[in-house]
């Protein structure tokens, strides 16, 4: 059996987990019934802040803050992975993610078909997580079957899913609104879910005459703004969005996810939806509620539906902060893979406190790493 040496952060999807599996915790007074991730951020914050709906609200002020830090101290360096059948023996499933790691922009990385396959017929759950929220479930799954991969819509979770399932967690009032600042996947997937929403890509055309004395109107049914990759971003829903957070009482922030970059072509990186997200911090003051990786909503919301063990679950990503992280707060093994953005320099570095358990250059080393004969 393999097991892992690595000190692992397990999940904060439910408050009351917090006690056990944080850091450093002062106090917090959360109510029973509220059971969504608080705060997944990596760096350490300290929180000043009121959420929520009626009976999901709740308050940490300066005095009696929270204060941790979600990144797991590595007491060993990640390994390289030498048997890879050991490996796949000793879990069930395998989250994978997907921008650089089964693709880089549109063109699929070698290797991917064969490996699935392999484990697909070793008997193993597969399950595709990404953070980039332009495309609903539905589009990603053509984009697998343009790739020529075979994906069923159920095995794909995108954040522009988890933003709508976490407010469906919530029970998010359906008389209220969603500002959205991101594009079509969001706004598919709230629709799916029965939540009425503004903005989107249809807001991105739109501009500001600042003339002496504009006051620009906002409307003030909006109960969330959620905020994705956009590349239609621009300052009318900056401001759009800044408004709502900050006069429409109890309105919720959140954030598909907080990437730096992503991978728009294989040519280069793009800057990621963590540079949308980066300008409402800025002129609301709040930090948001992230949905997406490292967030544990996904993997709890994964492990619930399925019926997965999360020690039986191996995360492969490309990213330390995101994907890594993920599944190292989720309590599951994790592999990186130097396909994407991560180089070997960048995990070796010794500033770098997120170690996988394994790492390996491309998912395709599954069909080559066998185990060592005795």
């Amino acid at each position: 059996m393999l097991v892992s040496s690595r000190a692992t952060v397990v999940s904060a999807a439910a408050p009351q987990r917090f006690l056990s599996n944080f850091k450093r915790i002062s106090s917090v007074s959360i109510p029973s019934s509220f059971g969504f991730p608080l705060i997944n951020d990596h760096r350490e914050k300290k929180i000043n802040t009121t959420i929520g709906w009626s009976n999901y609200s709740y308050r940490m002020d300066k005095k009696k803050n929270l204060a941790f830090t979600c990144a797991a101290a590595a007491s060993v360096a990640a390994q390289p992975l030498e048997n890879a059948d050991a490996l796949i023996d000793s879990v069930e499933t395998f989250i994978f993610d997907c921008d650089g790691v089964i693709w880089k922009g549109d063109s699929l990385i070698e290797g991917v078909p064969e490996t699935l396959e392999l484990l697909r017929s070793k008997g193993k759950r597969l399950v595709f997580v990404t953070n980039n929220s332009t495309k609903s479930r539905k589009q990603y799954g053509k984009k697998f079957e343009t790739l020529g991969l075979n994906v069923n819509e159920e095995e794909i979770f995108a954040s522009s899913f988890a933003a709508a399932a976490y407010l469906q967690s919530i029970d998010f009032p359906k008389d209220k609104k969603i500002y959205v600042i991101g594009e079509e996947g969001i706004l598919i997937e709230l629709e799916l879910a029965g939540f009425s929403y503004l903005g989107g890509p249809e807001d991105g055309g739109k501009k500001i005459e600042l003339k002496p004395g504009y006051l620009m109107e906002h409307d003030k049914d909006v109960g969330a703004v959620v905020v994705g990759f956009d590349r239609y971003f621009n300052y009318y829903k900056v401001q759009y969005g800044t408004l709502c957070v900050r006069e429409n009482p109890g309105c919720l922030f959140l954030a598909t996810n907080r990437d730096a970059v992503t991978h728009l072509t294989d040519a280069q990186e793009w800057a990621g939806g963590g540079s949308m997200v980066g300008a409402l911090v800025g002129s609301t003051q709040r930090e948001p509620l992230t949905v997406g990786k490292p967030s544990t909503f996904m993997m709890d919301y994964l492990a619930n539906k399925f019926g997965i063990t999360k020690s039986q679950i191996c995360m492969v990503g490309d990213r330390l902060d995101t994907d890594i992280l993920f599944g190292q707060n989720g309590g599951c093994k994790t592999l990186l893979v130097l396909s994407g953005v991560t180089s070997l320099s960048m995990l070796q570095n010794p500033n770098n406190s997120i170690q996988p358990d394994f790492y390996t250059n491309k998912i395709s080393d599954f069909l080559s790493l066998k185990a060592a004969t005795v």
